[in-house]
């Protein structure tokens, strides 16, 4: 790691990897990721990856969790310092480096679709538990949308439950209280992207 290009925060953790996995786990603490996706998120290598992980798992301010045979880790909120470390990496930087590794994502992901998508909402869904993982709001008569999300789900190595809704039909439900679209919106929601404000509209 070239000193000279590391930020501030890399320079105090000692470590590319290390800042950029702190960053991802406390920036996001109700979330949880398995080694190849958060490779993919913070663009570094595996072994480094691995390497972090162990470390900081040894010292407890990260916890790790087995699903259908993959290990998931999180940040560990009853660690002493999670609190500090939720507040060094929810700081709003004036470098936006690390902040632009967890948010452009999706950015990139919907750029294909941008003409046809209205809203997209991810949640925090873990493995077998009820619910979508991507709530997908647009015009879907061409089915772009519908192969879109098989692209991200490939994309993200796990199967992905996702429902997709027109503008008009997502706002009727939501109207009359439609039970299935309540539910969507009382899980933890990890992104959205609502541009036209259509799920948080409070008009309805």
């Amino acid at each position: 790691m070239s000193k000279e290009n590391s930020t501030p925060i890399e320079k105090l953790f000692g470590s590319r990897t290390r800042a950029k996995l702190l960053n991802l786990f406390f920036e996001n603490p109700n979330k949880s990721y398995y080694v190849r996706e958060m490779t993919r998120v913070i663009d570094e290598q595996i072994h480094s990856v691995r390497r972090e992980l162990l470390n900081l798992e040894s010292i407890g301010v990260i916890k790790s969790e087995t699903y259908d045979n993959k290990v998931y880790y999180s940040a560990n909120r009853k660690h002493p310092y999670s609190h500090a470390l939720n507040e060094i990496f929810t700081v709003k930087f004036d470098t936006t480096r690390e902040r632009d590794v967890l948010k452009s994502g999706w950015d990139e992901y919907i750029r294909p679709v941008k003409n046809y998508l209205k809203a997209l909402l991810i949640t925090n869904r873990f493995p077998g538990q009820e619910g979508v993982d991507m709530l997908i709001i647009g015009d879907d008569r061409t089915k772009k949308l519908t192969h879109w999300a098989g692209v991200v789900e490939k994309k993200q190595g796990k199967p992905l439950n996702y429902v997709i809704m027109s503008a008009d039909d997502f706002t009727y439900r939501k109207s009359v209280r439609d039970r299935f679209v309540l539910d969507i919106l009382e899980m933890e929601v990890s992104d959205l992207i609502d541009p036209e404000k259509i799920i948080r509209s409070k008009d309805v």
